[in-house]
């Protein structure tokens, strides 16, 4: 049994006569004939029987028919929605990113990509999540594409730098810090730290830079999200070294830009080498390199 002989065995329930359903098929009555017959042999039973000059179903072709007619709808339903899903101007677009980039990078990528002539149909679905839970996600095909922190040892991703943060220093405001414009790491060395966790695309980065002056943090406790860090700071509980995510102003904290030591924090659009992405996926991933190329690496 083949969809063939489904899709002629629905026709001809249809017509209920050979010569119009095989031209509506555009093949020939002795084809379609065969095609029948031979679906008949499999099944054991006959699914037609003469009427007149035309022919009906018997009992047992109405029967299947039911069942034929079900699962060739289904199919086309599915033939439908995927020809939607990877339609370049009607796609859908699973994009995972860290917690820093739903204020406004992805907002505005996503708009400036939807505003684009031929995108304006493309959809999106969005999930938000630290780096070292996006990129099993990411290989596990949950997302098409993600927006995160590099993470070594991933040979099978790509990492494309997109855009980039600064690093800041936040204390509380009426921390003795507070009184400072900017900050050198040294002289943290003696109050707690808000610290991000091991899940953290950031965390790396920040014990790197500790490591680089040979101190070792007092960690007061450990937080995944950006926002959670700034509450805690706002209530002394420590101070930490974050994103300048664009929320900051509306905590009671001081910001203080890092002096020393030099560092940069990239950003990286993440896909999965050799692995198939859809025509709108593949759109947006080249759309977004530019996007960060053009408005945040070169600024």
């Amino acid at each position: 049994m083949n969809l063939r002989q489904l899709y002629y065995f629905r026709k001809l329930a249809e017509k209920e006569h050979y010569t119009e359903a095989a031209a509506e098929l555009s093949i020939t009555q002795p084809s379609l004939s065969h095609a029948i017959s031979e679906l008949e042999k499999e099944l054991g039973t006959y699914l037609f029987e003469k009427q007149g000059r035309n022919i009906r179903l018997t009992k047992y072709g109405r029967f299947f028919l039911a069942y034929v007619e079900k699962s060739l709808d289904e199919l086309e339903k599915g033939e439908r929605l995927l020809q939607e899903l990877t339609s370049p101007s009607k796609g859908k677009i699973d994009l995972g990113f860290i917690y820093t980039m739903g204020a406004h990078f992805v907002p505005e990528l996503v708009q400036a990509f939807t505003s684009e002539p031929g995108n304006k149909e493309v959809t999106f679905s969005f999930f938000q999540g630290a780096t070292n839970s996006i990129i099993p996600k990411l290989k596990a095909e949950k997302f098409d594409l993600a927006i995160c922190s590099y993470v070594e040892d991933e040979p099978e991703i790509q990492f494309t730098p997109i855009t980039r943060q600064e690093l800041v220093v936040v204390v509380a405001r009426n921390h003795p810090l507070a009184q400072k414009s900017s900050i050198d790491l040294h002289e943290t060395a003696d109050y707690p730290f808000v610290f991000f966790a091991d899940t953290s695309g950031l965390r790396p980065l920040i014990d790197s830079l500790f490591a680089e002056i040979g101190i070792t943090p007092n960690i007061a406790c450990y937080v995944e999200e950006d926002t959670a860090m700034a509450g805690l700071v706002s209530v002394n509980y420590g101070i930490a070294i974050m994103p300048n995510i664009s929320s900051l102003p509306h905590y009671d904290v001081k910001v203080l830009p890092l002096t020393s030591p030099q560092h940069d924090r990239f950003i990286y659009l993440a896909t999965v080498k050799n692995r198939y992405l859809p025509p709108a996926a593949r759109k947006f991933r080249d759309f977004a390199i530019q996007f960060g190329e053009d408005n945040y690496l070169h600024k």
